[in-house]
């Protein structure tokens, strides 16, 4: 019975794959500024859900103060991308 199970989640894997790559070459071709575009807004959204994670172990006011300005230029630059 394991055999028929592990042979259909295979299937299903290959299936999604064929799927994935289907509508990868259906989207249009991004130019290469808006592909950096994109990278550096989810570089950006990165590094804004660090900053959020430090900013909740803080324990120290001046850091949480510094990482509160952070947090802050990056959502500028997020806004600014947008």
């Amino acid at each position: 019975m394991a055999r028929g199970w592990e042979s259909k989640a295979v299937e299903e894997q290959m299936e999604e794959a064929a799927r994935a790559q289907s509508e990868a070459t259906d989207r249009p071709a991004l130019t290469p500024a808006a592909l950096e575009r994109q990278r550096r807004r989810e570089a950006l959204r990165l590094a804004r859900s660090r900053v959020v994670e430090q900013i909740k172990g803080a324990r120290s006011e001046a850091h949480r103060r510094l990482l509160n300005q952070s947090l802050a230029a990056i959502d500028e630059q997020l806004s600014a991308l947008d």
